[in-house]
């Protein structure tokens, strides 16, 4: 049956088309029920229960649930647990869940994924008795609840029994879950059983009570308890007041000090504004987009200087007064406003504890976040005895006008308080990271709080805090250890400035957090976490070069003419302030939009100009632009698992920041040894044998490529020439390959190695240092040290000129380096196979190397390497009839008529082997070009999933590498 869907579309020149949509209709579409008694039988096809067993004694008869789009988008948690299964989720369903909310339909992709949950979707806009057409004036949501209910009423009549036929599930029905009231009375009407989540739930057999917990709070709030708050403006009050210019909008910013200040950063205002009062604050939460009344100068508040938390424990509504702020002179007032609207939330899960009820039994519970600017959240749980001793994870649901605090609802329990999650444990002691809690003797080192800059420390830096200074880091960046700034000097030349976090103020030589800093040596970046070398105190707060906060840094500014050539260097201990905190892709948007004119932009444009000249002139030298498969995860926030990965993109600004931090380590280098030439901590790159290289050349020579080597210079330039225009990504591969055969850089003393071996190869750089990453790295705080004495800023001790001393910190650093960077690995795969648990995937890919008995695989969607074994061992034959022929001097692998050889394009299926669980691993498997008995076939509609490997093969794995900034 065939349906035509007619609109009209207007095009940019203003025309009209009318476009006309084919909709096929079917009567053979499967309803999915192993009760069914009309659909074709097919046991293997069976996945609802013959008899499902519910949850809840609401609805005695057996039941399948059949979910509308709120309860989807609202009680994802509840949805997620094992318990809930025989669930209906309609086509009509699954597409407005994927427009309206990509977390939660990625979610709930991973639960119609478990054949274990017994969740079916049908495709009802396909089927010829439950696709409706849209009726004149109405909405698209109304049209969907509808096509909703027709689905519940046709799987009503479809699942009755029929006459003469009997069966064990005969009778089953149907219950519409729904969260919208008025569609619930509207499916009443037609006879339908229905109720909402939190209904359905209330009646849940005593197994399940406690899954009344993961109910989210959407049921309106009866509105005759006295408001405690003030209304919010509805959107179009908000929208009109903007426009007229009584309102203003922006990012709302709770105060970390007090729990009843906050600001709001508005868009062409230089200061954010001051929001100040429960009132005033009016419901507002860290994050979220607010629409503000700026009030009366006569009511403008100044900031207050007194730390105010919380510390109500009763969950009732009763409130009490603000306390009274010190009055402070007008002069020190700022422009305060008010809170009359919420234009976006930006809610998303908590972590914190649970505090105990006063009422013994009670279940309404107060639970306090761990981040302080977030308010006590409000929620009912029968599971307080045991989660008290738990860290929890809460998300909220609604913050009504009558109630103290927000409501929300128990997601689950992350594990004892102070536990650490099992799989990161295990990653950290395997590769033996320092990840303990940092000892009281360390944390005695840390300064007191507040900290504040001193007239004395002035005295004794140089005031930078008037440059337009900024820094640029990947997002969610914390530890800001850089900041950069350009401007045109009087004479004609660019000053440009290198601001590096001073951590070494803070981290005096010979005390306990300095020997701790020593021996871990670097900050170890999981997927999901980082186990930082110094306090959280330091390496993101007092160290880390923020937006707008005063901060000691360690400054390298040059003078420098239009073509990047340093007409001189000069040191400073610094003050700095930075103006803004940027992300690569914030920079990047303001270097590109040529409205923006202000100091930033002016400065990021001078910046991205020289650092261009500069890498130009580097690679002219010899300095190689390699390449490796670096990824970037997506991680949920409530479960910290994988729900997106993708291949790292890289912008100019990451070549702009990288480019000045080689110049300034290039820069200290060139000082310190000039300074200290027996006991100088630099970091040399060993020139790779001409072995190494065999791999690459022999790769290129297949292609038709000569890569030569007998220098950098030769190699970068043989690498930039061999390109393929038919293969876009041939390049990328072969500077892959050409990293592989690098040697690893590595740390060590001036006086320990001929002045001949302090080139670094990758760099083309005769020497080189670190200095631009103190807050992660301790061989950068001891740079710093050596640093200050050249230019007279710091003493020298016995320590830091002892060579023999340092050789051996030498060998620690190069050591803990090597091992965060396996663990980062480790953290990667571990997300792999949790991104990659329950799904298959068939890819894009090439062939990197050719092995003696596999072909190593590439998946650049993914940034994936993997392997896939064509013999085993003693070279036999991996499966029956299939034999490889290798050919070591060609580089092939012959199967019959199929040659692989490198870089040739293949389709791999991705997909994981948890057989063992101990050890599981990402399995590679061909699918073209395909060898009968060794391929699998492709993915399809009709297509069986293929199980990921069979007893008795060899194991596969997989490489990748942790996404970093570089520096």
């Amino acid at each position: 049956m065939l349906t035509n869907k007619v609109f009209m579309k207007k095009t940019k020149r203003g025309n009209i088309l009318k476009i006309v949509r084919e909709h096929y209709l079917r009567d053979d579409i499967w309803c999915g029920s192993a009760a069914c008694q009309t659909c074709p039988a097919d046991e293997n096809a069976a996945l609802l229960d013959e008899v499902p067993e519910p949850v809840s004694e609401r609805f005695a008869f057996p039941h399948y649930l059949l979910l509308d789009t709120n309860v989807i988008l609202y009680q994802m948690d509840l949805l997620e647990e094992s318990a809930i299964r025989n669930v209906i989720i309609l086509h009509t369903v699954l597409d407005e869940v994927k427009h309206r909310s990509a977390v939660v339909y990625k979610r709930l992709r991973a639960v119609l994924s478990d054949p274990a949950r017994k969740f079916y979707t049908f495709v009802n806009e396909h089927h010829k008795d439950t696709y409706v057409e849209r009726e004149p004036g109405e909405s698209a949501n109304d049209r969907n609840d509808r096509m909703i209910r027709t689905a519940a009423e046709w799987y009503g009549k479809h699942l009755a029994p029929r006459v003469g036929k009997k069966s064990a599930g005969a009778g089953v029905r149907i219950v519409l879950l729904s969260d919208d009231a008025d569609n619930r009375a509207k499916a009443m009407a037609l006879g339908l059983n229905t109720c909402s989540a939190l209904e359905y739930m209330k009646a849940a057999k005593a197994t399940f009570a406690h899954l009344l917990d993961k109910i989210a709070q959407r049921e309106l709030v009866s509105e005759s308890k006295d408001p405690l708050f003030p209304s919010h403006l509805t959107m179009l009050q908000i929208h009109e007041g903007i426009k007229g210019g009584k309102l203003m909008q922006g990012g709302f910013l709770a105060s970390r000090e007090n729990y009843l200040e906050g600001y709001v950063r508005v868009e062409g205002i230089e200061k954010a504004v001051l929001i100040q009062g429960r009132m005033n604050l009016n419901r507002a939460v860290d994050g979220d987009t607010v629409a503000i009344e700026m009030l009366p100068e006569s009511e403008w508040k100044a900031p207050s200087d007194v730390v105010l938390v919380d510390e109500q424990t009763d969950p009732g509504d009763m409130v009490e007064p603000d306390p009274t702020f010190s009055v402070k002179p007008q002069a020190e007032r700022e422009p305060t406003a008010k809170v009359v609207g919420i234009i976006k939330r930006k809610w998303r899960q908590y972590c914190g504890i649970l505090l105990p009820s006063h009422i013994q039994g009670s279940t309404r519970h107060i639970f306090v976040p761990a981040e302080r600017k977030i308010p006590r959240i409000r929620i009912e749980t029968r599971q307080a005895a045991t989660l008290l001793s738990q860290r929890i994870i809460v998300a909220i649901d609604q913050w009504p006008r009558h109630s103290r605090y927000p409501q929300g609802h128990f997601v689950r329990a992350l594990g004892p308080i102070g536990s650490k999650e099992t799989e990161n444990e295990v990653i950290l002691l395997e590769h033996d990271v320092p990840h303990s809690r940092f000892s009281e003797d360390v944390l005695a080192c840390l300064p007191e709080l507040p900290w504040t800059i001193t007239a004395a420390d002035l005295q004794r830096r140089v005031d930078l805090r008037g440059i337009t200074v900024c820094s640029v880091d990947p997002p969610g960046c914390t530890d800001i250890d850089d900041a950069l700034h350009a401007r045109r000097l009087p004479n004609g030349n660019i000053e440009v400035g290198v601001h590096i976090a001073d951590v070494g103020h803070f981290i005096r030589p010979g005390t306990a957090l300095d020997r701790e800093a020593a021996s871990r040596a670097t900050t170890v970046y999981l997927v999901d976490k980082r186990i930082d070398m110094v306090p959280g105190l330091l390496s993101s707060n007092l160290c880390s070069l923020r937006g707008g906060e005063e901060r000691f840094a360690f400054s390298c500014i040059w003078e420098l003419d239009d073509e990047a050539n340093i007409r001189n260097t000069r040191y400073h201990k610094s003050v700095i302030k930075s103006k803004s905190a940027l992300t690569y892709e914030e920079a990047q948007i303001i270097i590109d939009d040529a409205k923006q004119t202000n100091d930033v932009a002016t400065s990021l444009r001078l910046l991205n100009r020289l650092a261009k000249i500069l890498k130009k002139r580097r690679t002219e030298k010899g300095a190689l632009v390699l390449a490796s498969p670096e990824i970037r995860f997506q991680v949920d926030s409530e479960t910290h698992d994988p729900i997106d990965v993708k291949a790292k993109q890289l912008l100019e600004t990451n070549s702009m920041v990288e480019e000045f931090m080689l110049l300034a380590n290039v820069s200290v280098a060139e000082k310190i040894e000039q300074e200290f030439p027996e006991c100088a901590m630099l970091r040399r790159h060993p020139c790779p044998p001409q072995a190494n290289y065999e791999p690459l050349v022999k790769a290129a020579e297949h292609q038709g490529f000569e890569i030569l080597t007998t220098s950098g210079k030769e190699l970068a330039t043989s690498l930039d020439k061999a390109v393929k225009p038919d293969n876009p990504y041939f390049n990328t591969m072969l500077r892959i390959l050409a990293t592989r055969c690098m040697m690893q850089a590595v740390y060590f003393i001036s006086g320990t190695v001929q002045r001949d071996e302090f080139f670094h190869y990758g760099l083309a750089a005769p020497i080189y240092t670190h200095f631009t990453s103190p807050i992660r790295r301790y061989a950068d705080i001891i740079v710093h040290r050596l640093l200050a004495a050249c230019i007279g800023a710091d003493s020298t001790y016995p320590e830091l000129l002892d060579k023999k001393v340092n050789s051996n910190l030498c060998n620690n650093l190069n050591y803990r380096n090597r091992m965060a960077q396996y663990a980062g690995r480790a953290s990667v795969a571990l997300h792999t196979h949790l991104f990659f648990r329950k799904r298959s995937e068939d890819e894009q890919a090439y062939i990197l190397f050719i092995r003696k008995n596999a072909l190593q695989i590439l998946v650049p969607k993914y940034g994936f390497e993997g392997t896939i074994y064509v013999t085993g061992r003693n070279n036999e034959e991996i499966k029956t009839g299939v034999r490889f022929v290798y050919d070591e001097e060609q580089q092939t692998q012959r199967c019959g008529q199929v040659v692989f050889r490198a870089f040739d394009p293949v389709i791999v299926r991705l997909s994981l082997d948890s057989t063992n669980v101990q050890h599981e691993k990402l399995v590679f498997e061909l699918v073209k070009p395909y060898i009968e008995g060794f391929s699998v076939k492709a993915q399809g509609a009709d297509a069986e999933v293929e199980t990921p490997k069979r007893k008795g093969e060899p194991q596969q794995t997989t490489k990748s590498k942790k996404n970093k900034k570089a520096k």
